[in-house]
Protein backbone atom coordinates (compact mmCIF):
# COMPACT_ATOMS: atom_id res chain seq x y z
CA UNK A 1 0.00 0.00 0.00
CA UNK A 2 2.90 2.21 1.09
CA UNK A 3 4.83 1.78 -1.86
CA UNK A 4 1.34 2.29 -3.99
CA UNK A 5 1.17 5.60 -2.86
CA UNK A 6 4.52 6.94 -3.61
CA UNK A 7 4.64 5.43 -6.67
CA UNK A 8 0.98 7.51 -7.54
CA UNK A 9 3.28 11.24 -5.56
CA UNK A 10 6.30 10.18 -7.78
CA UNK A 11 4.01 10.10 -11.30
CA UNK A 12 1.87 13.55 -9.94
CA UNK A 13 5.22 15.11 -8.93
CA UNK A 14 6.79 14.58 -12.58
CA UNK A 15 3.42 15.21 -14.74
CA UNK A 16 2.99 18.19 -12.63
CA UNK A 17 6.67 19.40 -13.33
CA UNK A 18 6.70 18.14 -17.23
CA UNK A 19 4.72 21.53 -17.74
CA UNK A 20 7.79 23.89 -19.76
CA UNK A 21 5.91 26.92 -20.40
CA UNK A 22 4.75 29.69 -18.78
CA UNK A 23 1.32 30.70 -19.77
CA UNK A 24 1.07 33.89 -17.82
CA UNK A 25 -0.24 36.67 -19.23
CA UNK A 26 -3.22 38.07 -21.22
CA UNK A 27 -5.22 36.25 -24.26
CA UNK A 28 -6.94 37.43 -26.86
CA UNK A 29 -9.62 35.28 -27.83
CA UNK A 30 -9.87 35.35 -31.76
CA UNK A 31 -12.28 31.84 -32.60
CA UNK A 32 -15.77 30.77 -30.74
CA UNK A 33 -15.51 33.89 -27.83
CA UNK A 34 -17.93 34.44 -26.38
CA UNK A 35 -16.97 38.11 -24.65
CA UNK A 36 -15.04 40.98 -26.03
CA UNK A 37 -12.35 41.86 -23.65
CA UNK A 38 -8.81 40.14 -22.77
CA UNK A 39 -8.78 36.54 -21.14
CA UNK A 40 -6.12 35.83 -18.53
CA UNK A 41 -3.89 33.31 -17.04
CA UNK A 42 -1.98 33.35 -14.19
CA UNK A 43 0.44 30.27 -13.91
CA UNK A 44 1.63 29.42 -10.13
CA UNK A 45 4.19 26.19 -10.43
CA UNK A 46 1.87 23.77 -11.94
CA UNK A 47 -1.53 25.51 -11.36
CA UNK A 48 -3.39 27.55 -12.96
CA UNK A 49 -5.92 30.59 -12.53
CA UNK A 50 -7.96 31.47 -15.23
CA UNK A 51 -10.20 34.71 -16.20
CA UNK A 52 -12.06 34.14 -19.42
CA UNK A 53 -12.92 36.23 -22.31
CA UNK A 54 -16.38 36.74 -20.89
CA UNK A 55 -15.02 37.22 -17.06
CA UNK A 56 -15.87 33.59 -15.94
CA UNK A 57 -13.17 32.45 -13.50
CA UNK A 58 -11.53 28.96 -13.50
CA UNK A 59 -8.59 27.03 -12.23
CA UNK A 60 -6.89 24.96 -14.40
CA UNK A 61 -3.79 22.14 -13.97
CA UNK A 62 -1.62 19.88 -16.72
CA UNK A 63 -3.55 16.96 -18.30
CA UNK A 64 -2.20 13.48 -16.15
CA UNK A 65 -1.75 11.83 -19.82
CA UNK A 66 -0.52 14.71 -21.58
CA UNK A 67 0.94 17.40 -19.28
CA UNK A 68 3.60 19.20 -21.25
CA UNK A 69 0.94 20.16 -23.88
CA UNK A 70 -2.57 20.04 -22.63
CA UNK A 71 -3.97 21.42 -19.79
CA UNK A 72 -7.32 20.53 -18.04
CA UNK A 73 -9.94 23.58 -17.11
CA UNK A 74 -11.95 22.41 -14.42
CA UNK A 75 -14.74 24.93 -14.55
CA UNK A 76 -15.51 23.95 -18.28
CA UNK A 77 -14.78 20.38 -17.93
CA UNK A 78 -12.40 20.28 -20.84
CA UNK A 79 -9.07 20.30 -21.80
CA UNK A 80 -6.95 22.40 -24.12
CA UNK A 81 -3.76 22.56 -25.82
CA UNK A 82 -1.69 24.97 -26.01
CA UNK A 83 1.55 25.88 -28.17
CA UNK A 84 5.16 24.88 -27.08
CA UNK A 85 5.66 29.01 -26.87
CA UNK A 86 2.94 29.77 -25.05
CA UNK A 87 1.55 31.90 -27.61
CA UNK A 88 -1.66 30.15 -27.87
CA UNK A 89 -4.69 28.12 -26.35
CA UNK A 90 -7.20 26.16 -27.78
CA UNK A 91 -9.67 24.53 -26.10
CA UNK A 92 -11.30 21.20 -26.92
CA UNK A 93 -14.39 23.11 -27.67
CA UNK A 94 -12.99 25.06 -30.34
CA UNK A 95 -12.44 28.64 -28.83
CA UNK A 96 -8.41 29.94 -29.41
CA UNK A 97 -6.94 32.01 -27.67
CA UNK A 98 -3.75 33.94 -28.97
CA UNK A 99 -1.31 35.78 -26.43
CA UNK A 100 -1.89 39.68 -26.67
CA UNK A 101 1.01 41.24 -27.44
CA UNK A 102 0.01 45.29 -27.18
CA UNK A 103 0.98 47.44 -30.34
CA UNK A 104 3.95 49.19 -29.95
CA UNK A 105 3.49 53.01 -29.73
CA UNK A 106 3.78 55.78 -31.81
CA UNK A 107 6.39 58.56 -31.52
CA UNK A 108 4.70 61.48 -31.00
CA UNK A 109 5.60 64.31 -33.91
CA UNK A 110 8.54 66.65 -33.52
CA UNK A 111 7.52 70.39 -33.70
CA UNK A 112 10.41 72.90 -34.30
Amino acid sequence: MLLTIAVVGALMNSSASAQSVDLTGSYQCIQRCYGAVLAYVTQNGSELNFLTEAGVPSRAWPDWFYPSNRIWVDAFNMGAVYTPDGMTIQFDNGTIWQRYVQPPSRPLPRHG
